[in-house]
């Protein structure tokens, strides 16, 4: 469902404040429903449907990975990629605490602490993508190009 007025979410500031054309598309928001949901209640395959995962390396810092819907990150590839030994998701409450958003509703635009943010590489690769824009239910359609020019993620191949 394409949103004529949508909630002003703390992602949502971004966007228009970094002048990306975006357009938000709402859907019924399912518990645990994952990318599969979004993607099947927007009427679009689930690949370009990017979630924002929230994860943090050994040392407990944080950072944020940015993976195609129909794909699992591997955590030991991603490992490799950041030099460090090993990488996890981290818990709701952690993560809510570094984006300010919960579980379901993470954006990669406006989080309450600058982390960095990995992306997976063939991303880019994609017209348009749909990424949250900062409350469960609210996908955000943008040019990944755009998206690169407005978070400047690091590039990495770490896919399942």
């Amino acid at each position: 469902m394409l949103e004529t007025h949508p909630p002003m979410t703390q992602a949502i500031r971004v966007l228009k404040d970094k002048g990306i054309p975006f357009v938000i598309h709402s859907y019924k928001y399912e518990e645990h429903g994952g990318t599969g949901v979004a993607a099947r209640e927007l009427h679009v395959d689930e690949h370009p449907v990017i979630k924002t995962l929230v994860m943090e390396n050994d040392t407990h810092d944080p950072f944020l990975v940015l993976m195609h819907g129909d794909k699992e990150v591997s955590t030991k590839n991603l490992a490799r990629a950041l030099g460090v030994k090993t990488v996890s998701p981290c818990s709701p409450d952690a993560a809510n605490k570094h984006t300010g958003y919960m579980i379901g509703g993470t954006s990669p635009f406006g989080t309450r602490k600058q982390l960095k943010i990995y992306m997976e590489r063939t991303i880019a690769d994609l017209p348009t993508i749909y990424i949250n824009a900062g409350k469960r239910g609210l996908l955000a359609e943008i040019s990944p190009t755009d998206l690169i020019k407005a978070l400047d993620p690091i590039l990495v191949d770490v896919a399942l």
